[in-house]
């Protein structure tokens, strides 16, 4: 961890008490400060409040970008420097935040993209049919903000402070992962992305993506765009 910055790890979780303490538990040891968002989890996902984070809790399920945004407020106001989403699950690897903080570090980038298809090992550990939903969610995302990304929906991504005074998301749920690079676009921030791997263990496929989720981030982006 770059100990000359204040890096945030944000967590969103809910109903993430299988997994939620194990990846807390792996990030702390690792140095970084950690914001988890309980979006109004009903299971054991409370009890990671018992460790040395930052624990912020919604009364109600709101959606994952309800509880990123939550989480971003927070860090914002805490004065951090970098803030980094990461998923409860166990899938990601925090051995790979610093690489994934690298170009904001250098002023190279204001928000850094982690992506599973730039190394053909990472896209290897993609089961093919995760693989046909992301690869239609990046051309949605392409003609809904003009931005072509090579992995649109990975919630590993970091974002410099200026990027965080920037993005408000609107979108509540897994359309915030679009709604991020419209307002990249929108401010004309400098984006990259770096190569990540992801670890799919049976818990977090379960916990997955479905056909139905994308169809519903597929219609709540076209009404967003229809009302704007």
């Amino acid at each position: 961890m770059d100990a000359g910055r204040l890096v945030m790890v944000i967590v969103p979780a809910f109903n993430e008490g299988r997994a939620v303490k194990a990846t807390v538990e792996l990030l702390l040891a690792a140095g970084y400060r950690v914001v988890v968002v309980d979006d109004g989890s009903t299971d054991e996902t409370v009890e990671v409040g018992r460790l040395p984070v930052v624990y912020l809790r919604h009364a109600v399920n709101l959606g994952q970008g309800a509880a990123l945004q939550t989480g971003m407020t927070y860090a914002l106001r805490a004065g951090a420097e970098i803030a980094v989403h990461f998923d409860a699950d166990g899938q990601h690897d925090c051995g790979q935040i610093e690489h994934l903080i690298a170009p904001i570090v250098a002023g190279q980038a204001d928000v850094v993209f982690g992506s599973r298809f730039l190394r053909s090992q990472d896209r290897a550990q993609v089961p093919w049919k995760k693989r046909i939903l992301l690869r239609g969610g990046i051309l949605i995302s392409w003609a809904m903000t003009g931005m072509l990304l090579s992995d649109t929906h990975n919630g590993f991504r970091a974002l410099s402070r200026r990027a965080l005074e920037r993005v408000r998301l609107q979108e509540n749920g897994f359309a915030h992962a679009t709604e991020i690079m419209q307002r990249v676009r929108e401010a004309g921030m400098r984006y990259l992305e770096v190569p990540i791997t992801i670890t799919y263990s049976e818990y977090s496929q379960q916990k997955g993506q479905k056909l139905s989720g994308s169809l519903s981030i597929l219609f709540d982006l076209i009404m967003a765009k229809l009302t704007k």
